[in-house]
């Protein structure tokens, strides 16, 4: 097996790169304002391909030693591979915005959640335990509860759908990350899949949509693609890469998931928005879908050592465990 080379030669313990999870949320959900703003400035394929496309840019200027020394086609088929998820995951995303509310697309796009299990499972991957699946139902369950806390408003229509075909190519790009990650540097594999998805979207753009109107955007709109550019891809994006190089894809999507809950957080600080029951019952929902995740495998598999060791006791000192 080739030897795993994502971001540094000694991997760090796992909890750093599930921090690196949480922080990637953090920054998507306090962009959740920034980006429902760009949206309605910029049609969705222009929005993909300047985005991701100055974001490989960026990166590969900053690391482009580690790009020269690691570059070759099986990064570049690999990492063109992830830049076609990217793509269609949030062009699609994108365009599903235009036409649902931002509770709506918040809840949707968490059902990865729910999808990824199963996926790994049908790319002849493992089984969903019993954990996984209660994970991801009251992780859901919880999104559910943030998402529509106040409102009743929720409905199927076109851009519900679209939506929810992007968290289907979303859950295919985080398991296939994960399966690229043995063998290959992780930040040269982030920076070919942004210029992929940029370019992409590009050529979308020029099929589908109309040229925007640059000469007429205001500040706001060029503030907010900086930010999608510098901190929504290059670095939370990054840090999902390499993080789902050492997390595996299901507990990873869990944490994934907390962007709803930072959206929140962060609107009730910055915005004055009031935090509600369900609200509450949302949070605490999110956090007990991590703890099924994380926490219940660990105890059963404790349990579990803990029976066999007892069984083989029984067998090798029959009268001690009898107590003769």
């Amino acid at each position: 097996m080739p030897q795993r080379t994502t971001d540094e030669k000694a991997p760090k313990p796992l909890w750093i790169y599930k921090g690196y999870l949480l922080i990637a949320a953090a920054i998507w959900g306090m962009g959740t304002v920034v980006i429902k703003a760009t949206v309605d400035s910029f049609p969705p394929a222009w929005l993909v391909g300047v985005r991701f496309t100055f974001a490989g840019l960026l990166l590969a200027i900053v690391l482009f030693p580690r790009l020269k020394k690691s570059l070759n086609a099986d990064h570049l088929k690999k990492g063109g591979i992830l830049g076609a998820f990217v793509f269609l995951s949030y062009w699609t995303n994108s365009t599903g915005l235009t036409d649902t509310t931002a509770s709506n697309s918040a809840f949707l796009t968490s059902l990865y959640c729910v999808i990824i299990p199963f996926l790994m499972w049908v790319l002849s991957g493992p089984k969903p335990t019993r954990f996984n699946i209660a994970a991801a139902l009251v992780c859901v369950a919880g999104v559910g509860c943030v998402s529509f806390a106040g409102s009743t408003d929720f409905s199927i229509r076109f851009g519900d759908a679209i939506t929810l075909l992007s968290a289907v190519f979303l859950s295919f790009h985080v398991v296939y990350t994960s399966k690229f990650a043995d063998g290959r540097d992780m930040m040269v594999l982030t920076i070919i899949q942004f210029i992929v998805a940029g370019l992409l979207g590009f050529a979308a753009a020029l099929v589908f949509e109309p040229m925007p109107a640059f000469a007429t955007l205001g500040i706001d709109t060029y503030v907010s693609l900086g930010y999608l550019i510098v901190f929504a891809s290059c670095i939370a994006l990054m840090l999902q890469n390499i993080a789902i190089a050492h997390v595996d894809p299901a507990p990873a999507s869990l944490f994934l998931a907390t962007e709803s809950v930072f959206g929140v957080v962060f609107s009730i600080m910055f915005l004055g928005e009031v935090l509600t029951g369900p609200l509450f019952v949302g949070f605490g929902l999110i956090f007990a879908g991590i703890v099924v995740s994380e926490y219940l495998p660990l105890r059963a598999e404790k349990k579990a050592l803990e029976k066999d060791i007892a069984a083989l006791e029984d067998r090798v000192f029959p009268s001690h465990r009898k107590g003769d």
